[in-house]
């Protein structure tokens, strides 16, 4: 099933308690975050007190009790997309409560080699996030099976990675 506007939003608002995420892309194609990018490489950084509609959620969350987090597989050097993800997003979206781990594969195997991204919400709902090469997002799609795999994936990428402050070193 191909979730989309209210179905996927539905995932995060029935979560009971984690919203979990695995990203695996050097660079995510968004339409929206083109400016933005831009200004960016151009030399702009984001300002400190920045804030987004994400960010509310997460304390939202936060206040009740829920957690959010991901994990995202990179290699060095980073891509300016990263870069800008890292400087955008990541530093303040740990500050709005996620929890942001970065599993670095330039120097060692990758343990989750061919593992799509996905959201996994309280270990029980796996949504595969479909992508094309250049990063632009295709669909999302409701997996049906078990999602014990999907739950070792994250166990994997949880212990083979480190927060994200300290990748940075912050």
């Amino acid at each position: 099933m191909l979730l989309a506007g209210d179905a996927w939003e539905q995932c995060f608002d029935s979560m009971r308690s984690e919203a979990w995420r695995l990203e695996t892309l050097p660079v995510y194609t968004m339409p929206q975050e083109a400016e933005k990018l831009a200004r960016f490489l151009a030399g702009e950084h984001a300002p400190d007190d920045y804030e987004s509609g994400w960010m509310a959620e997460l304390r939202q969350w936060s206040a009740e009790g829920k957690t959010v987090g991901r994990v995202h597989l990179v290699t060095r050097p980073l891509s300016d997309y990263l870069r800008f993800e890292f400087e955008y997003y990541y530093r303040h979206h740990i500050l709005a409560g996620e929890g942001i781990r970065i599993l670095d594969v330039t120097d060692r195997e990758n343990p989750l080699e061919n593992v799509q991204d996905f959201w996994m919400f309280d270990r029980s709902k796996v949504v595969l996030m479909n992508y094309r090469e250049d990063g632009t997002q295709i669909s999302r799609e409701l997996f049906g099976g078990d999602p014990a795999p999907y739950i070792e994936f994250q166990r994997i990428a949880v212990s083979e990675s480190v927060p994200f402050l300290e990748y940075i070193g912050s």
